[in-house]
């Protein structure tokens, strides 16, 4: 459905997510898309999502209490449940002001009180699930819900029970990265500069600033001599890091956050970082051959698994954290940098997973909602589920 065919029809949403980018950063893309649309959006998060940079200023931020319900102590579980219950309580007094065509969650705990508040008051839900494992929160919430779109064909955790609510739109990026879908791979020739970004998530990565210089410092001659790296550290490692890339005499920028890191990622030849869902998104969103190190305490090893598409389609090599050294770094960038089409053909791959239309079709879906009957974007049934798993075989 196009936006010219959108019926002229202002509806309220209210959109619910945890306060990490991962979570708040597809909410966003879909609030700029309804906004656009006509429709009125509200943001309900805990105090770091309201306070988040970024936060679209349109976009009124409620802030509800969301307790964790985990451990063995009785009193922790008291204390989760009771600011659930008050979180609920609260959400249905702002859905009485607002009257809501629907809610749509975003994962993470500050988005459970507004979905069990939508549950008891009849309003339409939906839940997006960033990642390739469903979140705990959605994986509990599945039951209730009245649409579950997911940013990847199989989702681990979900179960085939609930095949008929799921719809496949992708992952929401920003703006400004959608808008570099569509420029070329930069220009890599046999002499010319192989621009490296590396980036760690929004606090850095430790293992990234111990590995990556000494591996990039192993690399033959041909690639050394042409390397310029762009990476981001965290504030306690930056003098480390910077004393490494001078022994090693490889020209490198190091920041704790760059600003323009949409345009970072444009120039980049080779992306070298993390796996967390929305790194995924904007690297297949632009098309960038990457090389991922997924975070091994990430919650039921979600970053392994968003790995898997962009690797099985050949867009990515992904290193586990025991196995990431310096020697397996400088194999891994060899076997991709030696040869010019090598990378491009990387990084079309890469290209080829994206989902460009992730704001739009995840638009439509919410708007199905007190509008037209419930529309299907992509459905994902056993058969995607079977053409994963011969990919990743």
């Amino acid at each position: 459905m196009s936006a010219q065919n959108h019926p002229p029809i202002s509806r309220h949403y209210v959109l619910a997510a945890g306060g990490t980018g991962g979570h708040l950063i597809p909410a966003f893309a879909l609030a700029g898309e309804l906004v656009r649309r006509g429709h009125h959006v509200a943001l309900i998060t805990d105090a770091r999502g309201a306070a988040i940079p970024g936060k679209p200023e349109y976009l009124t931020a409620h802030i509800l209490p969301a307790g964790r319900v985990q451990g063995m102590n009785p009193l922790n579980w008291l204390r989760g449940l009771r600011a659930i219950w008050q979180g609920r309580q609260m959400a249905l007094r702002l859905f009485e002001s607002f009257e809501p065509s629907a809610v749509i969650g975003f994962g993470g705990y500050p988005a459970l009180p507004a979905l069990l508040a939508a549950t008891s008051a009849g309003i339409p839900s939906v839940v997006h699930e960033q990642n390739a494992v469903l979140g705990r929160v959605n994986r509990f919430l599945a039951g209730r819900v009245g649409a579950m779109a997911t940013a990847y064909a199989y989702v681990d955790r979900l179960g085939d029970k609930y095949a008929h609510k799921v719809h496949l739109v992708g992952n929401p990026v920003r703006p400004e990265v959608l808008a570099l879908r569509d420029q070329p791979f930069p220009p890599f020739t046999e002499d010319g500069l192989l621009r490296v970004l590396v980036t760690g998530g929004s606090q850095g990565a430790r293992v990234l600033s111990e590995v990556v210089p000494d591996g990039l410092a192993m690399l033959a001659p041909a690639l050394r001599t042409r390397l310029q790296v762009t990476q981001q550290c965290r504030p306690e490692d930056i003098a480390a890091v910077r004393a490494r890339y001078a022994g090693h005499d490889i020209p490198a920028e190091l920041g704790t956050y760059f600003e323009d890191m949409a345009e970072r990622l444009a120039d980049a030849h080779l992306f070298i970082g993390r796996a967390g869902a929305s790194t995924i998104a904007e690297l297949t969103a632009v098309g960038r051959p990457a090389i991922l190190v997924p975070l091994p305490i990430a919650t039921d090893d979600h970053q392994a698994a968003n790995a898997r598409e962009m690797v099985a389609a050949g867009g990515a090599r992904s290193i586990r954290q025991d196995k990431f050294t310096a020697v397996e770094l400088a194999k891994q960038i060899q076997a991709l940098a030696m040869r010019p089409d090598t990378l491009a053909n990387a990084a079309h791959a890469a290209w080829n997973c994206g989902h460009p239309r992730a704001a739009e079709d995840l638009a439509d879906l919410v708007e199905s909602f007190g509008g037209a009957p419930l529309m299907d974007v992509i459905r994902v049934g056993r058969s995607a589920e079977a053409r994963m798993q011969e990919q990743v075989a």
